[in-house]
């Protein structure tokens, strides 16, 4: 249980804030507060709060829910709202957001490693093994990450805060010199989370702030070799987010504790946008602007389950940057699966016959949950038989008409039922040959 500070009975000896472990303690206009973002009771540190042991006046007491509603009087004018038409928005899709959407969302599945300076590092070959682009974790304190626990920390909900600000950044001419301002009433209803009364208001800015700043602690580095007109893209550890400020919302209570009760993030674009993001040196030819289309239900789909079919939110924002490509490019099954799950669950599955087992569990049910969420497999019929096809996939071919169906059983049905004579093991061995056509989006994701 995070803690909060009475300023009515606080000295200002200014003794817990050297005692904090994580941090939480600040000043704000010249008073104390606790910020439970980051207060998590001294657990892993002390056996009790610090905050506690070291005033002398009693003051740190345990936060409770603040109730009534919060209003707030000086809360900043903040950017327009995304989705005006209710079901979209453009985004900026170039490699540096894809890339990073990827990292926040498959997090320790990518083959991290440690670089020649001691930091975190995830790289990969771009542009046909032509260029290469990397990213490193760094703290909100701008500290660049040394070991793996940095990635272990990373929220997968973090990409949609991530796909947010890629559709503010197409908002402003140059996104990389002007700021976007976005509050926790906006945040709260792109992600759905004004539906979650599980929740009270301390937790859901809580996890706001969160995962604004694990979106934030993205460093870019990318090099490209000249293409065309435009010119060599070099950037070495740039900010992909820039989070140029947060204002903090209070409200008092009679006691004198501050309350969180809102949040305001001011964010500017990295200088990556300066190359993709570009639409006037893009007229000349001189630099990219690649956009495409956010849907709003991704957003609110990733959020509801993450949790239960992570592999399933994993595929879904992938699809997002991968679908514009053509509707009628394949994917295959290992390359599907190694969005969804990562290599080293896909290669352990190839050698542990249970691992093999569960995972192709978990691939029908995600398979199933996509088309559940409007996102369509369409299996190839030839590498991709009905005899392994899911279940799920050969019911939902049943007609409706009784008579139809009768038909249906009687000259297909054999076929399905040897679904159960196929071992796990061969099963495997057809999927990883196996290809999917482009999954068929339902007017929801257009």
């Amino acid at each position: 249980m995070p803690y909060t500070i009475s300023n009515n009975s606080c000295a200002g000896c200014d003794k817990c804030r050297f005692q904090c472990p994580t941090g939480a303690i600040k000043i704000d206009n010249g008073e104390y507060w606790i910020d439970p973002h980051l207060c998590n009771n001294c657990e892993g540190y002390y056996l009790e709060p610090q905050c506690v042991s070291a005033c002398p006046s009693k003051s740190p007491i345990p936060l409770q829910v603040k109730k009534g509603r919060c209003k707030i009087d000086d809360r900043e004018l903040t950017s327009s709202d995304l989705f005006f038409n209710g079901k979209s928005n453009p985004f900026a899709s170039g490699i540096p957001i894809w890339e990073a959407c990827n990292v926040l969302s498959q997090r320790a599945s990518l083959p991290w490693q440690i670089d020649e300076n001691n930091l975190v590092c995830y790289s990969k070959q771009i542009n046909h093994g032509k260029g290469k682009i990397a990213f490193h974790i760094n703290s909100y304190e701008s500290e660049l990450a040394t070991d793996l626990d940095a990635v272990e920390a990373l929220d997968i909900r973090a990409a949609c805060m991530h796909l947010i600000f890629a559709a503010y950044a197409t908002f402003p001419e140059k996104a990389w010199e002007e700021e976007f301002v976005v509050d926790d009433k906006q945040i709260e209803k792109y992600l759905g989370l004004e539906k979650r009364k599980d929740l009270n208001k301390t937790t859901k800015l809580a996890l706001m702030k969160s995962l604004v700043l694990q979106a934030c602690s993205l460093m870019l580095s990318i090099d490209l070799p000249q293409q065309g007109r435009i010119k060599p893209i070099s950037l070495e550890k740039t900010k992909l987010w820039d989070l140029t400020g947060i204002q903090h919302h209070f409200q008092h209570d009679e006691l004198g504790c501050k309350y969180l009760v809102g949040l305001t993030f001011r964010v500017k674009a990295g200088e990556w946008a300066k190359y993709f993001l570009n639409k006037e040196a893009m007229l000349q030819r001189t630099a990219f602007y690649q956009y495409g289309n956010l849907p709003k239900s991704l957003l609110t789909t990733v959020m509801s389950i993450w949790q239960q079919h992570e592999g399933a939110a994993r595929l879904m924002m992938w699809l997002t940057f991968k679908a514009k490509m053509g509707k009628q490019q394949r994917i295959t099954v290992p390359t599907a699966m190694r969005v969804a799950y990562g290599d080293r669950k896909v290669a352990i599955a190839c050698r542990q016959r249970e691992e093999r087992k569960r995972l192709l569990r978990t691939y029908e049910s995600d398979l199933e949950t996509l088309s559940h969420h409007g996102i369509k497999p369409v299996f190839d019929p030839v590498s991709y038989p009905a005899p392994i096809q899911p279940l799920w996939a050969k019911l939902a071919d049943i007609p409706e008409d009784p008579d139809e169906a009768i038909e249906f059983w009687i000259n297909d049905g054999d076929e399905g039922r040897r679904l159960t004579d196929v071992s796990p093991r061969g099963k495997w061995k057809m999927l990883m040959n196996a290809r999917i056509l482009a999954f068929e989006m339902s007017p929801q994701w257009d």
